[in-house]
């Protein structure tokens, strides 16, 4: 040990560590595998990495998010403090964000698609009858093999180093029997997957699997090849949120020491763990999925290949890939049949990714003879409009808001989130429902959404937003942040804590909103194309199907037409690459999608900031854009002028 060498100890079951002067404390963390979130990427911003720590030798390069008496008490961003000496750390309470979405084990109704047939996806399986050798007939075993496939119309076929050895011991344990899995995509070459001995039974599941790799959540549905259908699903949380809680603040922590592979294995690891629950769920073995289509935006798709990010990020927003070459299992060291098929679905653009594209092909929108408008609403707001005969799109940064991030008490959707709120007009009291029932611990995003509806109806709030302090209600006080809201007193809590609104929360939801509705007038401006005109509202992501449309509509979050033409569709994402997975027109068309797609990118149209600025406001500067809610206002004035 060095004079610029200290040890540092973690509270808990932790090895103690030794690092060099100048280490950050989260560096420290991952050395001794600890994890401390850093929904920031570790910029210092969220102030949810905060330690206590023990010892004189800590050097605070911020303290935003502290106060001086946190200071005082030996408070520390993990992601801003280095260590400078002999450190004891105690880590605080965070949000458990491993939390698995789906524990029980039922299947989402997914219809197979009409007219299914096995021989319209590229995967085959194959008995073969090959002539056992004889001294007369000394052909090579990988030559007498290739013979049997060409002479079942597969001329191409390339083989691993680890199936050729395989070969040999296969077809003799099978008596020159075997079932082979191929994947022979059309116009492509034919690659041989797996070598088994003897006769496999035709009804024998044939396994593969559609992944979403989405920035909050990952979602994996499991599926029999033979039949089509969608045997099991998983979700769960991506466990890379430890590390950013959006796209940019995990390509900023990419970019930092480890930080690229990091977040790939974090990735991988969900990813991996969603496999074997799949799996187990339906007693299949992981070993034997054969195919796999990846779907994700465009910077979870970089991150998840270990590709740099960077670019996207950075003027002129390039990806280094939009469309990746095809993969295995290996490969991306995934945890299923080591030379299984990993197709990973083209993209647009840095920021309309292959999650749109499957989007698209799930709703059908790139097939339709009518305008849609679809929209994917998540920290990153994607949005196509158009037809079969034309298609545009753009995206938007909505920020984490609505997913319950950059919100002091909100939480995601999981049990103990409040998920909808009722305000009274007279009292101004709140009642809300909690998912699970029982005591809240925070608020979600459709409680959001419901909130800052209710309390800007009966008039808690202002169209700028402002909280009106002049109500008589011990609901409205001040706080460390100015004027809040309280939704839940610490005794109708879970962890005795008061959940409250405050100003800073409010600014937030109005940016992550503003942003969203300017995206989607933009994109129609842009082409001329009147937006109430359009045929449906078609909204994607697993977020979308929780948002109640009247409350969106009131705070301006989706236009105001009528309720008829809104529709929720799930996770578009993950149906696209199930979709894909079945018929190779589909996954033709989505290439043909993402060849089609004109992309526009708002941060160099003067426009969109306009449009953004205007929809700051509840519902908007311009009321008469939503007549509905201007209807709405009148009428509660009225009853006030009444009174």
């Amino acid at each position: 040990r060095t004079v610029t060498d200290h040890l540092v100890v973690f509270q808990g079951n932790h090895d103690p560590v030794m690092v060099a002067t100048g280490t950050l404390i989260t560096e420290a963390a991952r050395r001794a595998d600890v994890v401390i979130n850093q929904p920031c990427g570790g910029q210092g911003r969220c102030g949810r990495c905060a330690v206590a720590v023990n010892g004189q030798g800590v050097r605070r390069r911020s303290t935003l998010r502290l106060s001086p008496a946190d200071i005082e008490e030996g408070y520390a961003l993990a992601c801003q403090a280095v260590i400078e000496g002999d450190l004891r750390i105690r880590l605080l309470p965070q949000e458990s964000i491993e939390r698995r979405l789906t524990t029980d084990r039922t299947v989402a109704k997914i219809s197979v698609p009409e007219g299914y047939a096995v021989e319209n996806q590229s995967i085959r399986r194959l008995t073969l009858n090959l002539p056992a050798p004889t001294v007369d007939d000394q052909t090579d075993d990988w030559s007498r093999l290739q013979k049997a496939l060409h002479q079942a119309g597969y001329h191409r076929v390339e083989l691993s180093l680890p199936l050729l050895r395989r070969l040999g011991p296969a077809l003799r344990e099978g008596s020159w029997t075997v079932t082979v899995v191929i994947d022979s995509p059309w116009g492509g070459t034919t690659r041989l997957i797996d070598i088994l001995p003897g006769e496999i039974p035709a009804a024998e599941p044939l396994w593969s699997a559609a992944v979403d790799v989405g920035t909050t959540t990952i979602t994996v549905w499991l599926v029999d090849l033979m039949t089509g259908e969608v045997r099991a699903q998983s979700a769960e949380y991506n466990g890379q949120i430890a590390r950013g809680e959006d796209v940019i603040s995990r390509i900023i922590f990419a970019s930092k020491n480890s930080g690229a592979e990091d977040l790939r294995k974090l990735a991988l690891d969900t990813i991996n763990s969603l496999v074997k629950i799949t799996c187990g769920r339906v007693l299949a073995d992981p070993r034997k999925v054969v195919k796999a289509a990846i779907s994700g935006n465009s910077t979870m798709l970089h991150l998840l290949l270990g590709v740099p990010a960077e670019s996207i990020r950075l003027a002129p927003f390039i990806t280094a890939v939009n469309q990746p070459p095809p993969l295995t299992a290996a490969d991306l060291e995934l945890d299923i049949h080591p030379e299984a098929s990993v197709d990973c679905l083209p993209g647009v653009a840095s920021y309309v990714g292959a999650d749109i594209t499957a989007g698209v092909l799930a709703s059908g929108v790139d097939d339709s003879e009518e305008v849609s408008l679809f929209i994917d609403v998540g920290t990153n707001g994607e949005i196509v409009l158009g037809s079969r005969d034309w298609l545009v799109t753009c995206a938007c940064s909505a920020g984490p808001a609505f997913e319950g991030a950059g919100v002091m008490d909100g939480v995601r959707a999981a049990k103990g989130a409040i998920e909808e709120v009722w305000i009274n007009a007279e009292t101004f009291e709140p009642t809300f429902r909690v998912i699970g029932g029982g005591k809240p611990r925070g608020i979600c995003g459709s409680g959001l959404i419901s909130l800052l509806a209710e309390l800007f109806l009966t008039g808690v709030l202002d169209k700028a937003g402002n909280i009106n302090s002049r109500l008589s209600t011990a609901r409205i006080r001040t706080g460390p942040h100015g004027l809040e809201y309280v939704i839940a007193w610490r005794h109708e809590t879970s962890h005795e804590r008061d959940i409250t609104l405050k100003r800073p929360d409010i600014d937030n939801l109005l940016r992550a909103k503003a942003a969203i509705y300017a995206g989607f007038t933009v994109l129609a401006e842009a082409v001329g194309y009147p937006l109430e005109a359009a045929s449906r509202v078609l909204i994607g992501g697993a977020f979308g199907k929780y948002i109640n449309i009247e409350k969106a509509v009131e705070i301006g979050l989706l236009p105001d037409l009528p309720w008829e033409q809104f529709h929720f569709l799930g996770n578009t994402s993950v149906k696209g690459a199930y979709l894909s997975l079945l018929d190779q027109e589909a996954r033709s068309r989505i290439n043909d999608i993402a060849g089609r797609m004109t992309y526009v990118e708002l941060s160099a149209d003067n426009s969109f900031y306009e449009a953004f600025t205007s929809a700051l406001f509840l519902p908007h500067t311009d009321v008469s854009l939503f007549p509905s809610v201007a209807r709405e206002l009148a009428l509660t004035a009225g009853e006030e002028m009444m009174e």
